[in-house]
């Protein structure tokens, strides 16, 4: 039997939410393709790229199940919907999971930037750390980690010099002897510019998460009542 009056107003609400849902599914693996780069882009990241792994899949399954809510709604199936609410609170559990794991990710991330910057400084001779270290001062127009300082305990540098790509000027052998030349070279360290830069960015992925989970819960919320509506056979006012 279809269900009438205000059971069918819960019906396309919940045919609505799910556009809403594929639109967050699409939200969430953007959102995650952005963290793997800013991830990929800093080496001693790397141990983070689970997380924007888990965003990517959630928002593909997002993007699919979105799709099976609306056949649900629409034909008004009991065994659909109660499949789509139970993935549904499902995914809201991990991606409040992951809004947790993102939080305290972004406590320690201060720390996670000194531990790092220090050990790319130190292995600078490494190609690896040469590159990534050359393209974040580049990028941040800074220079090493805390100041240009840090630099000076670096073994595969000329003393009181710090590398090319420090310099306002790039040219070659510009950052011999100009360790604490402010006219010709960045004397800020990259490690503030980028704990900022990360924290926004965490702080948007985390908002983005639970702004979702609160859309989602919504969702569940509906399909619930329209599941009782199906099951009771009669109008739901």
């Amino acid at each position: 039997m279809a269900v009438e009056g205000g059971a069918k107003c819960i019906k396309y609400l919940l045919f609505f939410f799910n556009f809403i849902f594929w639109l967050c599914g699409l939200a969430l693996i953007v959102l995650g393709v952005l963290a793997k780069v800013s991830i990929n882009s800093t080496p001693f990241l790397k141990g983070y790229f689970e997380s924007a792994l888990v965003l990517i899949v959630v928002g593909v399954v997002i993007f699919f199940i979105a799709f099976f809510g609306c056949c649900g709604a629409w034909k008004e199936s009991q065994c659909m919907i109660t499949t789509f609410a139970v993935i549904l609170s499902l995914i809201v559990i991990i991606e409040i999971g992951a809004a947790i794991a993102g939080y305290i990710f972004r406590r320690n991330l201060n720390d996670r930037l000194n531990e790092g910057f220090h050990s790319m400084i130190a292995g600078y001779n490494e190609t690896e750390n040469h590159e990534a270290m050359d393209s974040i001062q580049q990028q941040l127009k800074c220079c090493g980690g805390n100041s240009s300082d840090d630099w000076s305990k670096a073994k595969f540098i000329p003393s009181n010099s710090v590398p090319d790509t420090c310099c306002k000027n790039i040219t070659k052998t510009c950052g011999n002897g100009a360790i604490h030349d402010a006219n010709k070279i960045y004397t800020q360290g990259c490690q503030p510019i980028l704990d900022k830069l990360l924290k926004e960015n965490v702080l948007w992925i985390i908002v983005a998460a639970l702004v979702i989970a609160f859309v989602q819960i919504t969702g569940i919320v509906l399909s619930c009542i329209l599941m009782r509506a199906i099951r009771s056979g009669y109008e739901v006012m």
